[in-house]
């Protein structure tokens, strides 16, 4: 299945404004009273400013040109009341809409983590780190500042801008529709452009990413960029990610800001319309001065929020551009269902490979038509060059992939039918580079394993020891309290492998895979290692993966993988010979 972001089909990758609206407002929807509210206080808001004008030229008419200046301070006081309810009721929107932006914030970083977990391992090895980091950290950080700065400014001008033009109507209807129209041409502007201006945002963020993905890529790689003195390498691969986050920068930003001039444009023009046409209108006794004050107030009422919109609608579409990369992610689904449990079939081999295909993609296959069976309780050895498919045959006994054609059958049933906690509890997996958390050596050895997570130190050694561990844990000068870094730096590579062995051991699987879990230990500790699964009960099944082939030779069956096929090896000395051949084909 193909999880590579940047290759999604168009129709995956364009999804409508309002499409995506829809969406994106699903995830606020438990929010629908704490919205009213915030509604409610910025309609409230709105009429406030609104009913402001009104009252001003009122004052002009009835109050200021007759001096009666007691009406004036009598309306001046409602005036200021009305202003301070507005700054009250602006408050209170923003207070109410931060905290929903902010849970919201939490809830779909929450919702796209969960999603990652779900996601097969062909996800990760087909997007960049850095990239999903982005799309985790960036662009939801878009959708929040949208949602705490710009959705109520948004709705709250728009109801001005409603409220402003029926006013503007009610007065005067003909001024107000030679005041209006030049809104028309605003409207028509931004339907025309707005794809436009999302394209260009979309591509920023694309390109934040790859920079993201670079940044990424060369602080854990640092170690071997300055053994082999390559800053140059990676210093070039980051000016190019740099740049191209610069041109697409300045593209998203001339964009962003196209609408501004051009709407203050069209404002002075609605302006200067008011003042002649509203002064032809004196001059022939059918309006007021207090109502051309009241008028050219409405106006300013009604463009100075289309030119805020104009702000408000890009960030508008950068949110959306945002929440278009976040969407695809939310919209993936994995291609490891669980099936529904058949029929299982009795006195069956502990595991199956039949006829199977498989490749990463489908322009090539990397397994063809392998056939073969694992018994309870046997140790077997995969031999055979690099790239042979080793690691992808022990990937597949492990289900990180499925395979294109053919079955893996696990206990007589369809390996597809167990749960995720069934499969990992029956099969342990120890890679040849192993993944650690920043913790301790107890925390990553008790990592997805329930059963001693109440555990003491005490109670933990005591199990350690019982299953044969001691010997390895001793190797850590402060036990399970030794501290360990993701990075790496504060153990070997060798006591890493240690660590991920002793965490597999303490499932108690069925089937153990070591995919080169010796190539990074000395001598003495891989004889420990070997006496380890030695002690290992009978019914645990051994699946090797060596390279030095002293490692497998206890094994009771020898596979040799190359070519994408698998063949049985008979004995060690038969291994080799096949292993020295395959290496002068290939």
């Amino acid at each position: 299945m193909n999880y590579d972001l940047n290759k999604l089909s168009q129709a995956q990758q364009k999804t409508s404004t309002l499409a995506g609206l829809k969406k994106l407002l699903q995830l606020i929807a438990h929010e629908k009273k704490i919205l009213l509210l915030a509604l409610l206080a910025i309609l409230t808001n709105s009429s406030l400013n609104l009913l402001g004008p009104l009252v001003i030229g009122h004052t002009i008419d009835t109050y200021v040109q007759h001096k009666d200046y007691s009406g004036v301070i009598h309306n001046a006081t409602i005036l200021l009341c009305m202003y301070l309810l507005a700054l009250f009721t602006s408050y209170s929107q923003t207070k109410l809409m931060g905290s929903v932006s902010q849970r919201m914030l939490f809830t779909l970083r929450n919702s796209i983590f969960n999603k990652l977990q779900q996601l097969p391992v062909g996800f990760f090895n087909q997007n960049k780190a850095g990239d999903l980091i982005s799309r985790v950290n960036n662009d939801t950080d878009k959708l929040n500042q949208f949602f705490s700065q710009s959705l109520m400014q948004f709705i709250g001008n728009i109801s001005i801008m409603v409220g402003a033009g029926v006013f503007l109507l009610l007065i005067k209807f003909e001024l107000g529709v030679a005041t209006l129209a030049p809104a028309v041409l605003i409207l028509v502007l931004t339907l025309v452009l707005s794809p436009w201006i999302k394209r260009k945002n979309a591509q920023n963020l694309k390109s934040v990413g790859g920079m993201s993905s670079e940044i990424q890529e060369s602080l854990h790689n640092f170690k071997v960029i300055i053994a082999f003195n390559r800053r140059d390498y990676f210093r070039k691969r980051f000016e190019t990610a740099n740049r191209d986050n610069y041109k697409t920068a300045i593209g998203s930003g001339l964009a962003n800001n196209v609408f501004i001039p051009v709407y203050g444009l069209f404002a002075s023009i609605a302006q200067l319309i008011v003042l002649a046409f509203g002064i032809y209108l004196i001059t022939i006794g059918q309006f007021s001065i207090g109502l051309l004050v009241s008028y050219l107030s409405y106006s300013t009422n009604f463009y100075n929020p289309l030119r805020q919109l104009a702000a408000l609608w890009t960030n508008f579409q950068l949110a959306m551009a945002g929440w278009d990369r976040i969407s695809q992610i939310l919209s993936l689904e994995t291609d490891l269902p669980v099936m529904e449990n058949g029929i299982s079939e009795q006195n069956a081999a502990l595991l199956e490979f039949r006829n199977v295909h498989f490749g990463y993609n489908d322009d090539q296959e990397i397994l063809h038509n392998i056939s073969f069976k694992l018994e309870q309780g046997k140790t077997y050895a995969l031999v055979g060059p690099t790239g042979g498919g080793k690691t992808t045959t022990a990937s597949l006994i492990a289900r990180l992939y499925d395979p294109s054609k053919g079955l893996v059958m696990l206990d007589g049933r369809d390996i597809r039918t167990y749960s995720l906690e069934e499969r990992t509890q029956k099969i342990g997996f120890i890679l040849q580079e192993p993944f650690l958390f920043t913790g301790t050596v107890k925390d990553n050895i008790l990592y997805g394993n329930d059963l001693y997570k109440d555990h003491s130190n005490e109670q933990l050694e005591k199990v350690i020891i019982d299953a044969n561990l001691g010997s390895l844990l001793a190797i850590f000068e402060s036990g399970l309290e030794t501290q360990v870094l993701s990075s790496g730096d504060s153990i070997s590579l060798g006591q890493k492998q240690l660590i991920a062995f002793m965490r597999a051991v303490l499932r108690n699987p069925q089937i153990l895979i070591l995919d080169e879990a010796t190539a990074n230990i000395d001598t003495i500790t891989e004889q420990l290692l070997s006496d380890i699964l030695n002690k290992l009960p009978d019914t645990t099944t051994r699946v090797i993966i060596a390279h030095r082939l002293n490692t497998i030779e206890n094994a009771d069956e020898i596979f040799f993988v190359n070519s994408g096929e698998v063949s049985r090896a008979g004995s060690l000395n038969d291994a080799m010979d096949m292993l020295l051949q395959g290496k002068r084909v290939s």
